[in-house]
């Protein structure tokens, strides 16, 4: 018998189409017609650490040739300056600068965890991760804590949402103690504490985080964030991004260290929707497609990259119970599903709200480049022209973008300007240099990501070729 919550996938804040029938509009061919000009801001991106190379587990129609799926990267927060890297196919692994050591940390590939990547290398696998603030107090709850995001067989355990609709693979999110925090090889106990089904092979679970931003007074403190997409396929054929009925399409947050939800966690009870019939307490917010990365600013501000259909792609500002519009939304603009009677995949002029939406604080469309990947606000000091800049990335151009943070408003997307980056001794389109065939599409695929270490310095993943390179700045 399913053991979580179940309820349909109705909407429960039904959109009133804002066009008359007889005046459907035309759709944009260019919805955001100013190009993305290169900035006077130039950095070198340095190797820094290579991983080793992998395999993927099986060789499905349009899995990419990957040299080693690395995904993100952030210290741990011990004030040790090592740093944590994800590996899709299922390793995490640190990496000691210092001491100039890599060890495979964690390999869920061989435990009963009941991990699969088998469905979709490309997505599925080790998808995040992230260390409780107190991971390395001892004495404290949270001491050794930490959480991994991955994907499952469906047979391997019941979930909490959607058991029923999981015919592709189910997300999970794991709590893992550890004997010793200071320890290079994980030692010690884990299990299980949230899980929901996935109809489809993409749009899963992406980032896992806290917002170590918070103090002990804080209400953030010690609560765990989790990026769901909207389930896969193409135009959320089952209609996550305006239900409430499941986190799919959202930003969850739960008390991991504390338990009413039987002995897995807690809902904080200042989330936005407890206490709203049919609707699922973890969510902090909701309407995203992909929301495949997110990140906290130093002041605790949350940015969320949210991946578009075919069109748009988006940097939103994080806010307690704000609805982001998919799938009637994209970006600033409506989709079919918005309007009713046009052809869906192409976006359209919006038509007046009937209800409230939140919209980007920076958007571009694919002129420019195809799926954002990660983001980071830059608090470094390597870089001193690009600190208080989002710095954003696109994972299959490789091309990295930044903007003026100050000032961000919702539904009036700033300027976005491209960071110069030399490789080799010369200026370079990441995709271009070092690509590899991408098979989404035609061309290369960079396979970009954003890392980040103790010191606020931004990193360069990629997997088209496995390196980690740091940015610094570049001097004449």
């Amino acid at each position: 018998m399913k053991t979580g919550l179940v309820l349909s996938s109705a909407c429960l804040c039904l959109t009133s189409f804002g066009f008359a029938a007889e005046s459907l509009p035309d759709a944009l061919v260019d919805p955001i017609p100013d190009r993305i000009e290169m900035g006077d801001i130039t950095v070198v991106a340095a190797e820094f650490l290579r991983l080793p190379q992998t395999l993927d587990s099986s060789d499905v129609r349009q899995t990419n040739d990957a040299y080693a799926r690395l995904q993100y990267m952030q210290p741990i927060p011990d004030g040790s300056g090592r740093l944590v890297i994800n590996e899709l196919r299922g390793v995490l692994y640190i990496y000691d600068e210092a001491a100039n050591t890599l060890d495979a940390f964690l390999d869920i590939r061989d435990g009963e965890t009941g991990f699969d990547d088998s469905m979709f290398p490309n997505e599925t696998g080790l998808a995040g991760f992230a260390f409780h603030p107190q991971f390395a107090e001892a004495g404290h709850p949270g001491y050794g804590k930490f959480y991994t995001a991955f994907s499952t067989s469906s047979d391997s355990g019941v979930a909490n949402y959607l058991d029923d609709n999981s015919e592709n693979h189910e997300s999970v999110i794991r709590e893992w103690t550890a004997t010793d925090s200071s320890a290079s090889v994980f030692s010690g106990t884990s299990r299980e504490i949230f899980r929901i089904g996935q109809f489809a092979q993409n749009h899963n679970i992406g980032t896992l985080a806290f917002n170590h931003a918070a103090t002990p007074a804080d209400s953030d403190y010690g609560l765990l964030f989790a990026s769901f997409g909207d389930g896969g396929a193409a135009n959320d054929p089952d209609e996550n991004g305006q239900s409430l009925a499941t986190p799919m399409s959202s930003i969850i947050r739960i008390d991991p260290l504390n338990f009413d939800r039987g002995n897995k966690y807690s809902i904080p009870q200042d989330n936005p929707f407890v206490g709203s019939p049919d609707a699922a307490p973890e969510i902090w917010a909701y309407g995203l497609r992909h929301p495949q990365h997110f990140s906290f600013d130093s002041d605790g501000t949350m940015y969320i990259a949210d991946i578009g259909q075919n069109q748009i792609e988006e940097i939103n500002i994080g806010v307690k119970g704000a609805n982001y519009g998919w799938r009637v939304r994209e970006g600033m603009f409506a989709t079919a599903f918005g309007i009713g009677n046009v052809r869906p995949n192409p976006v359209y002029p919006k038509p007046r709200d009937t209800q409230e939406f939140t919209y980007p604080v920076l958007a571009f469309d694919h002129d420019e480049a195809n799926a954002v990947g990660s983001v980071f606000v830059y608090r470094g000091t390597a870089i001193p022209e690009l600190v208080g800049k989002v710095v954003f990335s696109d994972m299959v151009t490789g091309r990295v973008f930044y903007a003026q943070s100050q000032g961000l408003q919702a539904g009036s997307p700033g300027r976005i300007t491209e960071l110069r980056i030399r490789l080799d001794g010369r200026e370079v389109n990441l995709g271009d240099a070092i690509g590899m065939t991408n098979t989404y599409g035609g061309g290369k695929r960079a396979d970009l990501r954003l890392g980040i270490d103790a010191d606020g310095e931004l990193h360069l993943l990629t997997k088209s070729d496995g390196w980690v390179r740091k940015l610094i700045a570049y001097k004449n």
